[in-house]
């Protein structure tokens, strides 16, 4: 079985796995204490606390450790904004952060707050200067991540760490998904990261607030973390993600370049190999270790069904993988194609001989959820120069087959009308237009759902 989903949790690196084993021998007393057994454990939380300091770039009493990335993310948000309360209510997020940050983002508008969402490109990245248009006087916190967590994009942090430090503005900087890898660079405020994501143990996060930053910390008080995460330390765990955050840093550079090279290969063969396929994410700034690409009339979970009966376990941010058949707030921000959507992410140590098998299997796999799926009669009836396609009740990627199979049986200019009530429609449609070379005109209110008219080009 090969393991494609490292961007969800690494697989628990050696190192972290020694010291965990090593650690609950000698760090399983109350670290608070001043007996022999207390100060030991004291002594091995002292020593994590540095070592991630110096991974992370900064001083060891900025940092805390938390009971996981999610509830770093929530105390440092909650903490900042409750610390900068007098100057104003006024919240800064990118449109494809975590769902934590965006989670957060909800409570702090249901509390009264209010909350600026900046867009992105369609790599999925942002700019300093939509930062800078968002900044206001009454602004408390912005928030970015370092890098994507579905399609692997890097986000200019130091440019806009910039302009939120030139406006006296607070910066917290979701590094979950790229502090294996090295330092944030930019002059950043507040920093988060999960050890489970560079194969350290689940369980422990890290909140980083440095000197001179307001901070108040939410909740009923307590004595441990500096007073910022509430709880006994999980000491063996934290000695754990600090072993393996140091050993996958001295690998880093090694390791990214061969990792890079290995998703190269995919982002370049799968559109040769599989056709109406779009791959999505920057080609160039991005995380040595995602690639996320998505496949024209593929149900997403089926496909990844197929893959992981071939051996193959990869994740995806397609509509159809979740409950509420939403597509993923990542993908929809971009403006990209979300049906069949696969990210695949490698862990360090992947094999060139796995991804070329992926890349063998992935075809037929592909071709044979399309086979299943079929394609349903399209129910048309022409009008003259246009044309509805009645795909009420149908969920993706349907409606957008029954789309492909009609666009040529109007001429050239002419329009086709898709009726769908499905919310991936309002994605996948012009997502489909602009991969096919045909003109989306936009969304018509409709009895049932909407109507989505595409003109014929080509």
């Amino acid at each position: 079985m090969s393991y494609f989903d490292a961007a969800s949790s690494a697989p628990l690196h050696p190192v972290a796995r020694q010291a965990l084993m090593a650690s609950l021998d000698e760090g399983w007393a109350d670290p608070a204490r001043l007996y022999r057994e207390g100060r030991r454990a004291r002594m091995l939380l002292d020593a994590a606390r540095e070592a991630m300091a110096e991974a992370v770039g900064c001083r060891a009493d900025e940092l805390v450790f938390t009971s996981s990335g999610t509830r770093a993310v929530h105390a440092g948000i909650a903490g900042a904004l409750a610390g900068r309360r007098r100057v104003g209510r006024h919240l800064i997020v990118s449109a494809v952060e975590h769902s934590s940050v965006l989670h957060s983002a909800d409570a702090h508008e249901a509390d009264g707050g209010t909350v600026t969402q900046v867009a992105v490109d369609r790599t999925g990245a942002v700019t300093a200067a939509s930062y800078a248009d968002a900044l206001r006087s009454d602004t408390a916190l912005a928030c970015l991540q370092s890098a994507n967590h579905e399609v692997g994009t890097g986000q200019p942090v130091a440019a806009v760490a910039e302009v939120c430090r030139a406006a006296g503005v607070p910066l917290l900087v979701d590094a979950a998904q790229s502090l294996g890898w090295g330092r944030v660079e930019g002059d950043w405020s507040l920093l988060t990261a999960s050890a489970h994501k560079w194969g350290g143990p689940s369980g422990v996060g890290l909140l980083v607030v440095r000197k001179g930053v307001r901070f108040a910390p939410q909740g009923p008080a307590d004595e441990r973390e500096s007073g910022r995460a509430a709880g006994f330390e999980n000491l063996p765990a934290i000695v754990a993600a600090a072993a393996s955050l140091r050993a996958v840093r001295a690998e880093a550079a090694q390791e990214a370049v061969r990792l890079r090279e290995l998703t190269e290969r995919i982002r370049a063969r799968v559109p040769q190999l599989v056709p109406d396929v779009e791959v999505v994410g920057d080609a160039e700034r991005r995380l040595p270790g995602i690639v996320t690409f998505s496949c024209l009339y593929v149900d997403g979970e089926t496909l990844l069904h197929e893959l992981d009966r071939a051996g193959f376990s990869v994740s995806s941010g397609s509509s159809c993988t979740s409950s509420t058949l939403t597509p993923s707030h990542v993908l929809k921000a971009m403006g990209v194609l979300s049906e069949g959507n696969v990210r695949v992410s490698l862990p360090p140590g992947t094999v060139e001989e796995d991804v070329e098998r992926f890349l063998e299997v992935l075809p037929g796999a592909v071709a044979g959820v399309r086979e299943k799926l079929g394609a349903p009669a399209a129910e048309a009836v022409v009008r003259e120069d246009a044309l509805v396609v009645d795909s009420l009740g149908k969920r993706c990627p349907i409606p957008v087959i029954e789309l492909a199979k009609v666009i040529g049986d109007v001429p050239v200019g002419g329009t086709v009308r898709v009726l769908s009530d499905d919310e991936a429609a309002r994605l996948d449609i012009p997502a489909w237009c602009e991969m096919r070379g045909q003109e989306y005109v936009g969304e018509e209110p409709a009895d049932r759902g909407s109507a989505y008219v595409v003109r014929r080009l080509s």
